[in-house]
């Protein structure tokens, strides 16, 4: 999984593009993408099927800030971002969030 960040003149907005390869979805045929970006919504974010089996999708997020967020695959497995900037623990049940800090 990874992460490439783009921040942008024009605007406070850093372009973040997640990415979850082929691999690592393990056959998926549904990945999405949730955190405090969408409000944790399972649905409002699906991720894109690229040719190659990978997912991606690009979100602009607001400069200055650190937002929490994981992987859905196939509506029932969560995964946390290899590369992300950091983990903090979950309020929920008994692991981590990834972390991305634009």
């Amino acid at each position: 999984m990874s992460l490439k960040k783009m921040y942008l003149r024009s605007k406070p907005v850093c372009k973040v593009t997640f990415r979850v390869p082929k691999e690592s979805a393990d056959g998926a045929k549904h990945v999405s993408l949730v955190g405090e970006f969408n409000n944790w919504s399972e649905k409002s974010t699906p991720m894109k099927r690229l040719k190659n089996g990978d997912y991606t999708l690009t979100l602009e997020l607001e400069t200055g800030r650190s937002f929490q967020y994981r992987y859905l695959i196939d509506k029932t497995r969560w995964e946390n971002d290899g590369e992300a900037d950091a983990y903090v623990r979950s309020t929920f049940g008994n692991c981590d969030n990834s972390v991305v800090t634009t």
